[in-house]
């Protein structure tokens, strides 16, 4: 059973970011700027909301809507067709309140399904901006350390002229 879920995330993930991502998402090939690599680092870091506010990606909310339908579909038809017999048998004034119920479940679960893709994106660019501009600092290791420091350098108001500078000397005093 194990093998069977870990199988299933597999082509769950894979089918993510070779199919769903491609026809949701246009990404840019042009390279992130290092302000914006930074804000949008600490955006993440802090778990704050990263719709609009990351360069270099835009989002076809048509085609998420015809994602999700198909996937809501995939799901929902086959629980459909399994309870048929007794969907059948039951009074109209609870259908109409369970078709409400079902359409707030869907509308609801597309909120999700759209920031779960954004954030997963918005991850993607973010990584592809870290190995750009911090070539020899791994992203996992010094993630948290490089929105700590930009927070400081905001602070201190460090010009942006500067900024650069003042990252990589702070995280080279920090690996010695």
């Amino acid at each position: 059973m194990l093998r069977i879920v870990s199988w299933v995330k597999t082509c769950s993930s894979r089918m993510l970011h070779e199919k769903i991502i491609p026809y949701v998402f246009t990404l840019s090939d042009a390279p992130m700027l290092f302000r914006d690599l930074l804000r949008i680092n600490k955006m993440y870091q802090d778990g704050l909301k990263l719709e609009g506010n990351v360069p270099g990606f835009r989002f076809s909310v048509g085609r998420s809507y015809l994602i999700f339908t198909l996937l809501w579909h995939a799901v929902m038809l086959p629980i459909a067709i399994i309870f048929h017999q007794i969907l059948a048998k039951v009074d109209c004034h609870l259908l109409i309140i369970m078709a409400v119920l079902f359409t707030g479940m869907f509308f609801a679960l597309y909120a999700i399904f759209k920031e779960y893709l954004i954030d997963t994106v918005a991850h993607t660019i973010l990584i592809r901006g870290w190995e750009n501009h911090f070539p020899y600092f791994d992203y996992h290791t010094h993630a948290k350390e490089v929105a700590h420091i930009y927070s400081e350098a905001l602070d201190k108001e460090i010009p942006h002229k500067e900024l650069q500078l003042y990252i990589f000397e702070k995280l080279v005093e920090g690996e010695k």
